[in-house]
């Protein structure tokens, strides 16, 4: 196997996931779980035995091991979140939206972002049941609860948790806390706005229906649990291990150990009216999750170990890492997408040099810049497809199942494009560049994208929907052909129109 060849079967996988949802003779098919799993093992199996056999049995190892850390972790939070449960319903006014965002995009650093989005989507469905419009909210949703708000710790997405795992400390990512302020803010802002816009002929009069609650509170301490095993207890010492000296606790894998306890308690003890009544709990998303990540870790190596060698040719900066590892997390999985350019900073020019100089301005053998661009790159970039980060699939599906319109998933990179883009170019140029006058255009995008965000309020700006008539009450339940709304697997659009898409937004507004 030369080294681009290697690549291939890399390549394939991520196309079959980008691909076999869209696809409408093979979506259904490819939405079984043993689907999934047998493609990661075609592709996956030839390359695990041809890299045994070039004597590079380690790197499948690593792989292996780093498998099984990633989806510990996912199950874990998906499993204690799932026995959680948000009761009682509120009037889906731009406000408690607002608010609702912002609490979830602070728990996603801490719960995770598939944990915040698991807990907080159905109640924020369920407080929007009356609205029209809704399919704007739980795009919002996915910018800030599955993405931009999981920055600050490794709990909070999957890319940060494999930067713990190559020897970033916990507590390092929260220095981003001001790119995370920044995206989140202005993200939150542009929400709180654009609603007001899409609801104003909506009737915002209603009270609380049903008194707000919480069912299985016991799982909060089983979320603790998990944060503390992964801020401090040991998993395998890989690097002990492979240099011969491993004593018998080097070989107990004790935080994955800790994190599969917690969830099995969670199950136990835990709420079973909150877990199988509120959120219709099922395993089926981290079986997609376990099955298809099996297959992009393993068939990964490959690509890892060819930017290993190429490294030093390649052009690196803070800026082309973080663009780099932003559009590929983008269009690919923001997961694999970090840990390839975190390989590729580890063996740059600059982490070369400061190793030789001592190590200094290194974390974890990458050099603090780099790092930062990495890590917001992917973590931010990840929203902007479906297909960006693992909980984006599972809070479309979420929706969809509740008969809440969402766009297809061109549709849904016009949605991003539009309004989560510019927030990160000026990411970019405020955080990750060095020059002043590209920090200067930075800090002007800033003051356009809120002045933007403001003239939603007056009706001048891209967002106003047409006039509609007037929405059922909540006691006057949608028909069953309008609570189907539209399936993207079929790629057409169904009868029901009172949730206008981007283009119709934008072009009604104009003509208005």
């Amino acid at each position: 196997m030369t080294a681009w060849l290697g690549v291939i079967p890399f390549v394939i996988m991520l196309l079959a996931v980008a691909a076999g949802p869209l696809i409408p003779a093979v979506a259904p098919w490819w939405e079984k779980p043993w689907v999934q799993l047998a493609t990661s093992l075609v592709l996956g199996l030839p390359v695990a035995i041809t890299l045994i056999s070039l004597g590079r049995s380690a790197e499948v190892g690593h792989s292996l091991v780093e498998y099984v850390q990633f989806v510990t972790l996912l199950f874990g939070l998906f499993v204690v979140a799932g026995g959680i449960a948000l009761t009682g319903d509120l009037a889906g006014t731009p406000k408690v939206n607002t608010l609702f965002l912002g609490v979830g995009a602070l728990l996603a650093s801490f719960i995770g972002t598939t944990g915040a989005a698991m807990l907080l989507i159905r109640p924020l469905i369920r407080s929007n049941s009356h609205r029209r419009h809704r399919m704007h909210t739980v795009i919002f949703a996915i910018f800030t609860l599955a993405n931009c708000g999981g920055l600050l710790t490794p709990l909070g997405d999957p890319p940060l948790f494999l930067g713990l795992l190559r020897g970033v400390p916990f507590t390092w990512t929260l220095q981003l806390w001001p790119e995370w302020l920044l995206v989140n803010a202005l993200l939150l802002l542009t929400y709180y706005c654009l609603d007001r816009a899409l609801m104003w002929d909506e009737d915002t009069s209603l009270d609380v229906v049903e008194p707000l609650g919480v069912k299985g509170l016991s799982g909060i301490i089983w979320f603790a649990v998990i944060i503390v095993a992964v801020a401090l207890v040991p998993s395998l010492n890989l690097t002990a291990i492979e240099a011969g000296h491993a004593t018998w606790y080097d070989w107990l894998p004790l935080r994955e150990i800790v994190i599969v306890a917690a969830a099995g308690l969670s199950w136990v003890t835990g709420s079973r009216s909150a877990r199988f009544e509120h959120n219709q709990f099922r395993f089926a998303p981290i079986a997609e999750v376990a099955a298809i990540f099996l297959g992009i870790f393993v068939t990964m190596a490959p690509a890892l170990h060819l930017l290993d060698e190429h490294a030093a040719d390649l052009p690196i900066s803070a800026v082309t890492l973080h663009l780099f590892t932003g559009g590929l997390s983008s269009i690919l999985d923001n997961a694999p997408t970090y840990a390839t350019f975190f390989e590729v900073a580890q063996n740059s020019s600059a982490a070369v040099s400061a190793t030789a100089a001592g190590g200094a301005g290194l974390v974890a053998g990458v050099p603090v810049a780099y790092l930062a661009a990495i890590s917001t790159g992917a973590v931010f970039w990840g929203a902007m497809t479906y297909i960006g980060n693992g909980p984006n699939f599972m809070v479309r599906s979420i929706a969809e199942a509740t008969g809440t319109q969402m766009p297809s998933f061109i549709g849904y990179i016009a949605w991003s494009g539009r309004w989560l883009l510019p927030v990160l170019i000026a990411d970019l140029l405020l955080f990750v560049t060095t020059s002043p006058v590209s920090r200067g255009i930075g800090a002007g995008l800033v003051v356009l994208l809120i002045v933007r965000a403001l003239l939603l309020l007056r009706g001048r700006g891209w967002g106003v929907p047409p006039k509609v008539p007037d929405r059922p009450r909540r006691d006057q339940p949608l028909s069953p052909e309008a609570s189907l709304g539209w399936n993207p697997r079929l790629l057409h659009r169904s009868s029901r129109t009172d949730q206008p898409s981007v283009s119709q937004i934008t072009d009604d507004s104009v003509s208005q």
